[in-house]
């Protein structure tokens, strides 16, 4: 397996086919300039040290020694061999709803901002359990498999937003099927779900679903986000709010946390509900129940052993910038003067 601990190195690279465009369009300069003095091999003769083809050569050296370069900074890595590792914990499928509902400013900078940073500290203290993601608004979709690649986690994380799932509302019994269809049953680990919402179920019937997951064993802990009074929902346009959504009627819609709702979940999963502050989201809680629950050894395959590589990298690259610097834009004159190919008139 290859990686690059500093990823961020390669967009560097972006400067290749600049320096390649910059260089030809140098060199037709160059060609025009002396098509202005007369035929090139008349001026071959007058300039017979100057060299047409070595600067090419030269800037070949160069474009590949930075590439080089810059692949080296990178510092890719190869993990030499996986290892079965066992571990116990729970499987963990956060359910995080992203409708607009979820955009209203009552937790600032507003409601899902709030969820990804309290799920961001989540996992962050995270050891042995795995984690999964599902996004819901309309419609339910797998963001991240069950994992315990922590990392992945939290980059698949920083990509939520509300676009992110292009049917509206909010079907929170859809995200809780999808949940379901997710977990692997034949490991027998412990299996929780973490609903993170507003509680505005306009979709399906979100407590049946809860008690479906229940009959199977999977626990739902709801952690709702917004007030009770509610806030109005922002409409954005490439980024900047252009005003607030209103209903048929003209009036500004109030989008509320529904604490009923996600009460009725909680008691349907047989897990508890945590009313989020802008302070506290109540995870630590909830993974307290988690905690509790009897935890189970699963097999995880991770790489390890992964070894630095940039040291060729860089070798390579210095041996031909140093190559680059010592040859000459100007002809050997000893070459020059073998004439190897040269037909003697008799």
């Amino acid at each position: 397996m290859l990686r690059f601990a500093h990823t961020y190195f390669l967009w560097a690279l972006l400067l290749v086919p600049l320096f390649v465009v910059l260089f030809m369009l140098m060199r037709r300069w160059k060609k025009k300039a002396l098509a202005a003095f007369g035929d090139r091999a008349v001026i071959g003769r007058i300039m017979p040290e100057v060299s047409f083809s070595r600067p090419t050569l030269k800037f070949i050296f160069f474009i590949v020694a930075y590439a080089l370069l810059i692949i080296g900074l990178a510092d890719p890595q190869i993990g030499t061999r996986t290892e079965e590792k066992k571990s116990k914990g729970a499987d963990i499928m956060i359910l995080l709803d992203v409708s607009n509902s979820m955009l209203a400013q009552d937790f600032p900078p507003n409601r899902l901002e709030n969820a990804k940073r309290a799920l961001s500290q989540l996992i962050d203290n995270l050891h042995d359990d795995r984690i999964g993601i599902i996004v819901f608004a309309g419609e339910a979709y797998v963001q991240l498999p069950m994992t315990t690649d922590y990392s992945a986690a939290k980059l698949f994380l920083n990509t939520i937003n509300t676009n992110i799932v292009p049917v509206q509302g909010t079907a929170i019994g859809a995200a809780i099927d999808m949940g379901m269809k997710s977990y692997d049953f034949k490991d027998n680990t412990s299996k929780a779900m973490i609903l993170m919402t507003d509680g505005e179920n306009h979709e399906d019937d979100a407590v049946v679903a809860a008690e479906s997951a229940h009959d199977k064993a999977v626990v739902i802990h709801v952690v709702g986000f917004g007030s009770p009074q509610g806030a109005p929902v922002p409409i954005y346009d490439n980024g900047k709010q252009i005003g607030f959504h209103t209903d048929s009627a003209g009036h500004t819609v109030i989008s509320k946390l529904s604490e009923d709702m996600c009460k009725e979940i909680a008691t349907a999963g047989h897990g508890i509900y945590i009313r989020a502050t802008s302070a506290n989201s109540g995870l630590g809680i909830v993974m307290d129940q988690i905690g509790k629950m009897q935890q189970k050894t699963y097999d995880s395959k991770q790489f390890k052993d992964f070894e630095d590589r940039f040291q060729f990298f860089l070798a390579i690259a210095m041996l031909l910038l140093v190559a680059e610097f010592f040859i000459s834009n100007r002809k050997s004159l000893r070459l020059s003067r073998l004439k190897l190919f040269e037909v003697k008139k008799p």
